[in-house]
Parts: C-alpha cells; structure tokens; sequence
C-alpha cells in the first residue's frame, strides 16, 4: 500500500465525519470556517480529516450543551490540549456561565411553583383569582431579543 493509499485509507471523508459525529456536513464547514477545527487535507477536491476531529467535535458538541457560545468554544480549543492553560481556560468560563445559570434555575423554579398554583387554580375568573393579585410573586419579565 503506498502513502498516499494508506492516508486516505486513515482519514475520514466529511461524510464519514458527519455520520460518525451527528453534525450535518455544513456545521462541519462552518467550524472550518470559524477556526473551530483544523481545515483539512485535501485530495483533489475532497476533505480529508484525521480521526481526531471526532474528538473535537465532541468537544464543541458537550460545550454548547453545557451553554458556551462558539465564542467561548474558541478560547477553549485554541491552548494546545497538553496545555494546563486549556483547563483554567475551561475553569474561567464555567466560573463566568456558573451565576447566570444559577439565576435562570433560580427563575424557573419561582415560575414553576406559580405554574403549579395556577394548574391548580378553581377561580370563576382572572378577575377573582388571587394569582393575579400580587406581581412580587413572580420574577421581573425577562428581556427577549429576536
């Protein structure tokens, strides 16, 4: 088997990445553009990854699950990965999305608790309905962007 044989034989082509990652081919493109994963080789016209693309997709995959924007996801891939810097890195962002996340559950339960109440109501209408009555009992109206 000659070199170049036993490359493409080795690397995955952006189908083998996208089935064996879950990622649309797209996505796959656009972290190459982003700088998110390494642009690969090519053979003639096709692309060509190492296996260890597999390993950093699951990388991004677990970070935006966990919150982190594609932003954040740089800084933490962009330390080599034998670098103690890519885990303070990791530790800065989670110190930074850690009160955020606090306050949303925080939220959310204080909504789920007057959901309860409310699926729970018996009133002839809103008028006579003490759910109504007291605004403090709910967080201030959260800021939806579109």
């Amino acid at each position: 088997m000659s070199s170049t044989e036993h490359y493409v034989a080795n690397s995955l082509s952006i189908g083998d990445v996208a089935r064996l990652s879950g990622k649309a081919p797209s996505a796959i493109r656009y972290y190459e553009q982003l700088g998110l994963l390494e642009v690969p080789e090519r053979r003639g016209d096709k692309r060509r990854y190492s296996r260890g693309v597999l390993r950093t997709l699951a990388v991004i995959e677990t970070a935006q699950r966990a919150g982190l924007n594609l932003d954040e996801i740089a800084l933490l891939l962009s330390a080599p990965t034998a670098d103690q810097a890519t885990i303070e890195r990791l530790r800065q962002v989670a110190d930074e999305k850690l009160p955020a996340l606090r306050s949303a559950i925080k939220r959310a339960q204080i909504v789920e608790l007057w959901l309860e109440d409310a699926a729970r109501c018996c009133c002839p209408s809103l008028d006579d309905c003490p759910l109504f009555d007291d605004a403090e009992r709910l967080p201030e109206r959260s800021v939806v962007l579109r």
